[in-house]
């Protein structure tokens, strides 16, 4: 695996290549400047950019025009909480997954794996920020709230989008030609990853992750 991690931390830096390389075979380059990266990108070809978007003052713009340019990177940011609405705009930009600082060993490889192969993966605490409602925000950041991180499959994201726009468990089963209990099982799944007990919680998420903008899903 080819990683490069783009930090101005030492710390985080090392500490990352020290976890990485005594669970994975893998070859890191590190960036410690913004302006630096995108060459950095062309010369090592990483399968996974692994960056701080608050040290490195990368901004969705930013993301953006990197997956432009490089569209089979997978990019997982690894940072301190940030306002919901800029978590968003990363994610909607290109931002595969996503990590706070304070994440175990064991999720931040959980996170490399499913990063690598495309699946986003989220932080417990990223999720509450996306579906929590704005007068709650600043108790769902509490030191309380679980850091434990999951993965949305291709499937769950289906189920997602059609949650949000209001079908049924047997009208989502008769489009994605399933059965209804395994719809069912997906949307409590589903539920119980995102932590929410109704729809309104998993059309927030849906709305926040820009979910609802796939036009097959609008004429179809």
């Amino acid at each position: 695996m080819n990683i490069v991690v783009a930090d101005n931390s030492v710390l985080m830096r090392e500490g990352f290549k020290a976890l990485m390389q005594a669970s994975y075979s893998v070859n890191i380059n590190e960036v410690t400047e913004k302006n630096g990266l995108l060459s950095a990108l062309k010369k090592h070809k990483p399968q996974i950019l692994v960056v701080d978007p608050v040290s490195m003052q990368i901004t969705p713009t930013d993301v953006t025009q990197i997956k432009n340019q490089y569209k089979a990177l997978q990019i997982l940011a690894i940072s301190p909480m940030l306002p919901k609405e800029e978590i968003s705009l990363l994610l909607n930009a290109g931002v595969t997954s996503f990590l706070m600082e304070e994440c175990y060993k064991q999720e931040i490889c959980d996170a490399i794996d499913n990063t690598e192969q495309g699946t986003r993966f989220l932080c417990g605490q990223i999720i509450d920020a996306l579906t929590a409602e704005t007068g709650v925000v600043a108790k769902t950041y509490s030191k309380k709230t679980s850091c434990e991180g999951f993965a949305v499959s291709d499937r769950e994201i289906e189920i997602i989008k059609h949650i949000a726009l209001g079908l049924s468990n047997k009208q989502i089963a008769e489009k994605l030609f399933l059965s209804f209990h395994t719809v069912h099982t997906h949307r409590k799944n589903v539920m119980q990853k995102l932590r929410v007990n109704n729809t309104a919680g998993v059309v927030m998420f849906a709305v926040k992750n820009n979910l609802l903008v796939d036009e097959e899903i609008h004429t179809n």
